[in-house]
């Protein structure tokens, strides 16, 4: 009975191996076979994706930038930089805290306008020679304050000295001449009138009074030619003059020497012949009246109107702001830079601040309130 049960359990055996049923360990499951497919097509999409980034990056990017730069940004909480807990657990009431507080009038900033410049000084004055000479005193450094008329420069020349000298003695010989000019009219007018007396007595004829007549107005011609002679030769004596006195050169203003060329020893050219700075004597500036010219976008022109203050801040001066405000706009904005300029009145700067130098500004479009203002 057993060898038969046997043989029974090694037939069904054979006969299971030859069966064309699959075996179960063979087949691969469902559930895997999807998970290759789903995983194949994933890939392929981030390839895909990833070549149509590379191809339309220059186009994205921009706007990218742009929209990611107008997202306002919320701080978390401080509890939760510390805990190191995700965004996601933050409660929806905090979250709306912080928003609030972000929109708030108190914490938004106030609408400004940038720019910048240099300092400049509206005031400065190239001092030239008005006539030729030689140069025989300096009286200012650079660097020295002066006084308007205070005397910076002197000019020697002979020739002039010598011009002043003979205008002089010509005026002395014209007054001379028309002293004596007079004094021959007032014996033509008695000789005129003691003949017109005789004459009224018959003791003399009437060709005696007419010639006495006509001495008398050549005698009054010829004091008028005398006074216009010696007219002439004062105003000789008073351009002569005024050649000397050019050559004693003044401060025309108040302020600092911040360019010097004259030296002595050297000779100068006139006025009308200078053609070139180099050729200057000296150059005063007002440091007591500087200004910043600042350009701004012109965009902002709408916005922009004088009395409106501010901020500047000096490369040389970094640490150092004050307060600016707006004295004058341009008239005419710059096709170049797209700007405009502005003229800015500097409200307690640093001691030491210098023409030329650097300033960064920053406009507030809201009018400062001033002390007696009652807030609405």
């Amino acid at each position: 009975m057993n060898t038969i049960t046997e043989e029974n359990r090694k037939l069904a055996e054979t006969l299971r191996s030859l069966s064309l049923e699959p075996s179960f360990q063979a087949i691969e499951s469902p559930v895997r076979k999807d998970r290759r497919l789903v995983l194949s097509s994933v890939l392929l999409a981030l390839g895909v994706s990833a070549i149509a980034l590379a191809v339309f990056w220059p186009d994205i990017a921009p706007r990218l930038k742009t929209t990611l730069e107008q997202q306002p940004e919320i701080a978390l909480p401080h509890s939760v930089a510390q805990t190191g807990d995700k965004p996601s657990t933050i409660s929806s009431q905090a979250a709306a805290g912080t928003s609030s507080s972000t929109n708030s009038p108190r914490l938004a900033s106030a609408p400004e306008i940038t720019g910048s410049g240099f300092v400049v000084a509206p005031h400065i004055v190239t001092v030239f020679s008005k006539y030729e000479g030689q140069i025989a005193s300096v009286g200012a450094r650079i660097g020295d304050y002066v006084e308007a008329g205070q005397v910076v420069v002197g000019i020697a020349d002979v020739s002039a000295d010598f011009a002043l000298e003979q205008a002089k003695a010509d005026s002395d010989a014209a007054k001379l001449v028309l002293d004596g000019k007079i004094l021959e009219l007032k014996q033509a007018n008695s000789s005129l009138q003691r003949n017109a007396a005789l004459s009224a007595k018959s003791a003399v004829s009437i060709q005696t009074v007419e010639e006495a007549q006509t001495a008398r107005d050549t005698a009054l011609n010829a004091v008028d030619q005398a006074r216009q002679s010696y007219a002439k030769a004062q105003l000789g004596v008073r351009i002569a003059q005024e050649h000397v006195d050019a050559l004693i050169v003044r401060a025309p203003i108040s302020g600092t020497v911040t360019r010097l060329d004259a030296h002595v020893g050297g000779r100068v050219l006139a006025r009308v012949d200078s053609i070139k700075e180099s050729e200057s004597l000296l150059t005063i500036t007002d440091t007591k009246s500087l200004v910043i010219d600042a350009d701004v976008a012109e965009t902002n022109i709408g916005e922009l109107r004088p009395g409106l203050r501010g901020e500047a801040v000096l490369d040389g001066f970094p640490n150092k702001p004050f307060a600016i405000e707006i004295l004058q706009l341009w008239p005419v904005a710059s096709a170049e830079k797209g700007t405009i300029t502005l003229r800015l009145a500097l409200l307690n700067p640093p001691d030491g601040t210098m023409p030329n130098m650097a300033a960064r500004i920053r406009i507030s479009i809201i009018p400062a309130q001033q002390p007696g203002d009652i807030p609405q």
